[in-house]
């Protein structure tokens, strides 16, 4: 029997805040326009915090069984390449994780289109069995996109868009493009920090045929497209900033600026790929606060 400790490892606890983030911010927008709903945004956080879980696993498994986690890997060590979980303990933990997360999004589905077309609630249903495909798909299975370079694009997708504009219209019923906005700035600071863990293990994954787009650009373009993600997210919160400013406190979240350029100036200077693996949690975290200011703003202003 595998130990909690070895279970809480393989959850990678540093990436969860990133899988809240968008939905923080889409339950803040629903509120800034006066109709938040508490339900709502609870059962988006467990089903987040389910996908997200089953995404890690999911990598561990699916990098162990590939061979791409191995002693020539950068960054900490997995627990199924280590050993700690066996692969069919691991597989079992997937079915179990994937079994909450679909509970649980439809649950919040069904809470969220009661009383609209059915339609509406068939599409979410499909959006969510393909989040938990998607999690599962990264790393696992012969088509896995992850080593197809298709990573960025689904983490834009996913804990971008489909959290901040999927938690404001289970909220309010509505579609509003400012959510597009908002769900287009974390879901590039979401790429960020996969292109930095890809970044880290660009060595190891072009050995492993694991063609990531660090893989694909290179160490040093790689960089230039990290300042695009990070420079493109803050764009597009500045734009949404612009478009529905009311006061000075819609500006709050950008005190938070300083964190990311200060990170931008050493990734820069990098020429090891190891000596990145500690601004993965930090890009994580300034993510994160970056979130909790945006929110803090938009409810600030309504007052």
């Amino acid at each position: 029997m595998s130990s909690f400790k070895s279970w809480l490892k393989a959850a990678r606890l540093r990436t969860l805040p990133l899988a809240l983030s968008s939905i923080i911010l889409g339950g803040a927008l629903a509120a800034f326009e006066f109709q938040a709903r508490w339900d709502i945004l609870a059962l988006a956080l467990v089903t987040a915090l389910f996908l997200q879980i089953l995404s890690n696993f999911a990598n561990d498994y699916g990098d162990s069984e590939k061979g791409t986690d191995n002693q020539h890997r950068v960054g900490p060590k997995r627990t199924v390449q280590s050993g700690e979980i066996s692969p069919a303990q691991m597989r079992k933990a997937m079915v179990v994780m994937a079994l909450l997360a679909l509970a649980s999004g439809l649950t919040l589905v069904f809470v969220g289109t009661k009383g609209i077309a059915i339609w509406k609630t068939l599409l979410f249903i499909v959006l969510g069995l393909g989040c938990i495909a998607a999690a599962v798909k990264y790393t696992v299975g012969e088509k896995a996109y992850g080593y197809r370079g298709l990573g960025d694009l689904f983490v834009f997708i996913f804990f971008g868009l489909t959290g901040v504009v999927g938690t404001y219209f289970l909220s309010t019923q509505q579609v509003f493009w400012g959510a597009w906005l908002l769900g287009s700035s974390v879901g590039l600071f979401s790429v960020g920090v996969l292109n930095l863990n890809n970044m880290r293990d660009i060595v190891n994954d072009r050995n492993s045929g694991k063609l990531t787009i660090p893989v694909r650009l290179g160490f040093n373009r790689a960089k230039l497209y990290h300042i695009g993600l990070i420079g493109g997210g803050l764009l597009f919160a500045l734009i949404h900033t612009v478009a529905y400013f009311q006061c000075c406190w819609m500006l709050l979240p950008f005190l938070s600026v300083f964190l990311f350029v200060r990170d931008l100036k050493e990734i820069v200077l990098i020429k090891d790929p190891a000596m990145l693996d500690p601004y993965l949690k930090k890009l994580s975290l300034s993510t994160f606060v970056f979130v909790l200011l945006y929110s803090a703003g938009l409810y600030l202003s309504m007052i």
